[in-house]
């Protein structure tokens, strides 16, 4: 017979529920009222990363009946000292998921870390089982730790920044754990080849948070097909980002690492450095050991439904891109910054693709930084907006939002037709998705498998800004055929023990 003490959570409730049923059998509906979610049939998840964005999506994420949150991990324990898009955001969220207007009302600074999450699904738990105390959700600092001891976890919910999404995601699905994780895949190209890699032979459910189903995007689609703009050519797509500081160089001042946060941890496969703060909370996304720049941040999302919807299933055969240029004074002479650590203030990248089974061979523009196409003239005098798309043809143009929302086609004349039929746009995001793959062990349209192509894409444009020149890249081989220097951009040198 199993002692109680060696039996395993999801052991201990199916036990209680044959027990239960020895004396008595009720339809689940008349126990748990309509919609009701038995414990045993619930999705454990491991929630790791617990910064703002973190606990932003944890308010959202915690509501659903299917899941279950029972451990989280970030290397930092708590502190207020992180940076977010509103002084309160982070607060208001978690004080209307737990229904508690007066949470956090002594809390000066925005707050994070694990302690931060822990609470969050202790609290929240409690409410909803109505007990006087709840204590389920575990706590860790470093994930490997929380995969070996954590027997009963389904999927693992990847919030780090960009630099240690490979390393946890692979040392997740080898434990066999589904996994979804925030964009992008990687930062280096050998690192996303290696998680897609490990994503397809341990056959777990993967899904990339971009994803999402839109009608503007097939709408958009149907007017390519039918020949609305002619020959496609062109594809543009602009974001207003970077919305944190850049920097151009390295820190030189040494600040003391802050209690409670394990740089080293944090670091993960990135070789030693001092501690700065300008690397740390969410403003790791410029630099290029840690994040993906601008382009990964939000190209993800306009791209990838893009090249989904429109079968874009090959990387481009090219990329040449041009950004920010600054420079320093240094005993009164002015002189220009090589900058090799951080991604530009702005930029400019053009990718040129093959033909596609469905398209013809075209070029895809990428600017961030409050770089634009020109107002095609079809527009008038209407200033572009601050993020969109335009697709050019050779006999029309389409503009749209950035994520393709409210496409037009130009001149206004070819949109006439369509006004009187116009429907609402649908619009269907990742995480209903990836909770029900997860829990029947089946692919989500959000998987790894399917973001190749716009991974590589992405992370070609980086490498294209860190040499200044047009790459000729080798896809199958992933290589970069007319510039060897440039091909060690796909890799980094890593830390001794967290290879990969």
């Amino acid at each position: 017979m199993t002692s109680k003490k060696n039996l395993s959570r999801r052991q201990f409730i199916n036990s209680a529920a044959l027990t239960s049923l020895a004396f008595t059998i009720v339809p689940r509906h008349v126990l748990g009222g309509p919609g009701y979610t038995a414990p045993s049939d619930k999705l454990n998840i491991a929630y790791i990363g617990c910064g703002t964005q973190g606990i932003r999506e944890m308010c959202e994420l915690i509501e659903h009946e299917d899941i279950q949150i029972v451990s989280v991990c970030d290397p930092n324990k708590y502190s207020t000292d992180y940076i977010d898009w509103s002084p309160h955001g982070i607060r208001n969220g978690i004080r209307h998921v737990l229904q508690d207007p007066q949470w956090g009302e002594h809390i000066k600074g925005i707050p994070g870390g694990r302690d931060v999450g822990q609470e969050l699904v202790n609290t929240y738990y409690s409410k909803v089982k109505n007990l006087p105390r709840y204590n389920g959700c575990t706590s860790y600092a470093d994930f490997r730790e929380l995969l070996e001891k954590e027997k009963d976890i389904d999927a693992v919910k990847v919030m780090t920044p960009d630099h240690l999404h490979a390393y946890i995601s692979i040392a997740a699905m080898k434990k066999g754990k589904h996994v979804v994780i925030h964009k992008p895949i990687a930062n280096r190209m050998y690192e996303a080849r290696l998680t897609i890699d490990t994503a397809r032979k341990t056959g777990v459910s993967t899904h990339l948070l971009a994803w999402s189903k839109r009608s503007d995007m097939e709408r958009v689609n149907q007017w390519i097909k039918a020949g609305e703009i002619g020959t496609l050519r062109e594809i543009h797509n602009w974001s207003n980002r970077p919305v944190w500081p850049q920097w151009t160089s390295i820190p030189t001042d040494t600040p003391p690492i802050p209690e409670g946060f394990d740089w080293d941890l944090w670091l993960g496969v990135v070789p030693d450095r001092p501690y700065h703060p300008n690397y740390t909370h969410n403003v790791f996304r410029g630099w290029y050991d840690f994040g993906g720049g601008s382009m990964a941040d939000m190209g993800h999302y306009s791209l990838w439904p893009l090249f989904l919807t429109l079968g874009i299933n090959t990387a481009p055969l090219s990329a040449e891109a041009c950004g920010t240029t600054t420079c320093t004074i240094e005993n009164q002479v002015c002189r220009g910054v090589r900058n090799d650590v951080a991604f530009p203030y702005s930029c400019m990248v053009r990718f040129r693709f093959p033909k596609q089974e469905t398209l013809p061979a075209f070029d895809l523009y990428w600017y961030d930084g409050g770089m634009k196409p020109p107002t095609p003239d079809e527009s008038g005098d209407k200033p572009l907006p601050r993020e969109g798309m335009l697709f050019v043809g050779d006999k029309g143009k389409i503009i749209a939002g950035f994520r393709c929302e409210n496409p037009r086609l130009l001149p206004d004349s070819k949109m006439k037709k369509y006004l009187e039929n116009e429907k609402p746009p649908l619009v269907e995001l990742g995480e209903l998705y990836w909770i029900n793959a997860f829990k029947n062990n089946q692919p989500s349209p959000g998987s790894f498998l399917n973001a190749g192509p716009v991974t590589e894409t992405i992370l070609l444009g980086g490498v294209a800004l860190r040499t200044g020149k047009k790459l000729l890249y080798d896809s199958v081989q992933m290589k970069i055929t007319n510039d060897e220097s440039a091909n060690k951009y796909f890799y980094r040198e890593y830390r001794k023990g967290w290879e990969l």
